[in-house]
């Protein structure tokens, strides 16, 4: 009998163990201009994190994160900006009809000082459809 049970449970393991995990993210990666962290930071909490944390209520994101990472010459940003999906269909429709009622939501962005985007952060690059392994 114990012998089947560990067999079962064995079955039972390697079978959860063998899913995919569906979760797709986007990662984009910020410098911060002119010293102006301050700024940024203040920027992407209150406009970029709020419309992530109302796909989150909504059911349309599981998860996001706002980084902050040494500037080196190598790797030339500041912040790494993480929105995680549940699955390939969520993150495809990430700037559909749902999100654009966000927008709507939402508002007009929230400046620090009256500097626009262009003023203190600029996006060097986006990594897309990045997998989730267990």
């Amino acid at each position: 009998m114990k012998i089947k049970l560990l067999f079962i449970l064995l079955c039972f393991y390697s079978i959860c163990d063998g899913q995919e995990d569906e979760r797709i993210s986007q990662v984009t990666f910020v410098q911060i201009l002119n010293d102006n962290r301050e700024e940024a930071i203040f920027y992407y909490q209150n406009n970029w994190g709020v419309l992530a944390e109302m796909g989150i209520k909504k059911g349309l994101a599981e998860s996001y994160q706002i980084l902050e990472t040494p500037y080196t010459e190598e790797e030339p940003f500041h912040l790494i900006l993480i929105v995680t999906f549940f699955n390939r269909e969520q993150y495809l429709n990430r700037h559909g009809e749902h999100f654009q009622q966000l927008l709507k939501e939402k508002g007009p962005d929230i400046l620090m000082n009256d500097k626009k985007p262009a003023e203190f952060c600029k996006v060097m690059f986006k990594k897309e459809m990045v997998k989730h392994l267990h």
